[in-house]
């Protein structure tokens, strides 16, 4: 998903080198700022019968950058220099489902909740815990982000897309979400060794 703050019906031109050369002199380290939504939970009982021992929960992520650019005049066109990348990264919506034989307010209900509640705390826990990193990537990539030169500003929407390409297809961004998954498979992985079915079969 992506947001750009500057908007202009686009068509980016064919670039002779030494243009785009003429523009690194323009070059600066973008102002990054880092936040995290706020999340909700909802809690669903699917007509489809599911995994009676322990339900289950759909985190749903989200990965936004808002790119603001500044454009810098030169004989022949414009240098595209991007100054500042806001950047929303977290979970927005956690989507508990409980079997329906589970009836509300009862013990296999309650503590059906109980445990999917534990593996929300493990993802928030594995985003806590990789959120100085999360903030270290997005940096150095939106750092690596060079100005672009455009003939006018009709290419400047072309330059932000290829500026927000260029930041999310990054390594740094790509190892930083797959650290993420691998903090979050082991805490998932200690709920559900804690609790093998132990809390649903005190019900019975």
């Amino acid at each position: 998903m992506k947001k750009l703050l500057l908007f202009f019906t686009c068509s980016l031109f064919v670039i002779p080198c030494s243009f785009a050369d003429d523009c690194l002199s323009h070059k600066v380290s973008p102002n990054v700022e880092v936040a995290r939504p706020e999340w909700t939970k909802q809690v669903v009982q699917p007509v489809e019968p599911m995994d009676a021992l322990h339900g289950q929960v759909a985190a749903t992520f989200e990965e936004e950058y808002n790119l603001s650019v500044a454009t810098e005049p030169m004989e022949t066109g414009y240098c595209v220099v991007l100054r500042s990348v806001r950047a929303s990264v977290g979970y927005t919506d956690f989507l508990v489902k409980i079997d329906a034989s589970h009836m509300p307010d009862s013990c296999e209900y309650d503590m059906t909740l109980e445990h999917e509640h534990e593996h929300i705390v493990a993802h928030v826990a594995a985003l806590d815990g990789e959120y100085g990193n999360i903030q270290k990537s997005i940096e150095t990539a939106a750092n690596g982000i060079m100005p672009i030169f455009v003939k006018s500003l009709d290419g400047v929407d072309a330059a932000l897309d290829k500026m927000q390409g260029d930041l999310q297809n990054n390594p740094d961004i790509i190892l930083m979400k797959q650290k993420l998954d691998v903090q979050q498979e082991i805490g998932n992985k200690k709920v559900d060794e804690r609790d093998d079915g132990i809390r649903i079969n005190s019900c019975k």
